[in-house]
């Protein structure tokens, strides 16, 4: 009963939020994503490209401002798969929050970004990642972390559910 009544909360939550609520918790990213995909609708074959490029990264170690398979940290990540694609964005998380539209969670699909806020004492994005696949019930993002480096994690994680600001479409 508990299972059926998460899985209820968990599709209400996903098709009703906006992109300023929150995710019910549910299990973590299920290994490694190989290649970008989507169930809701195919994305831009452009979005796909770029996330098939950050996907090249997994396991590349975090490095704080780089953009290199040296090292990486997130927004590096990012400005690197775009500009894979000749699309320029700004170098920093909390800068490119500030461009493209913004979503709805039930919106979000391959090729968006997601923002994050994981210093709850500052009231500022730091933290971004690209969303790399989408399946029923979790939305899956390339990002790179301190602790693990460049990996795919889902919004359904705790951790990154309640550092959730919002996500953004710049296609």
């Amino acid at each position: 009963m508990n299972k059926l009544l998460l899985a209820f909360v968990l599709t209400f939550t996903l098709v009703s939020c906006g992109s300023k609520k929150r995710i019910a918790a549910s299990s973590p990213a299920s290994g490694p994503v190989k290649q970008s995909s989507s169930y809701k609708y195919d994305p831009v074959p452009v979005a796909t490209r770029v996330a098939d490029y950050a996907l090249d990264f997994q396991g590349t170690r975090y490095k704080y401002g780089g953009t290199t398979r040296k090292g990486m940290d997130c927004s590096g990540l990012v400005y690197t798969s775009f500009l894979s694609e000749n699309i320029q964005l700004p170098r920093v998380s909390r800068d490119m929050a500030r461009e493209g539209r913004m979503l709805h969670v039930n919106e979000i699909n391959v090729g968006d970004l997601v923002f994050f806020q994981t210093n709850k004492s500052r009231d500022v994005i730091n933290h971004v990642g690209l969303v790399v696949e989408i399946v029923p019930g979790s939305v899956n993002f390339i990002h790179s972390t301190t602790s693990r480096g460049v990996i795919v994690s889902s919004l359904n994680e705790r951790y990154w559910n309640n550092a959730f600001v919002m996500a953004k479409r710049v296609f």
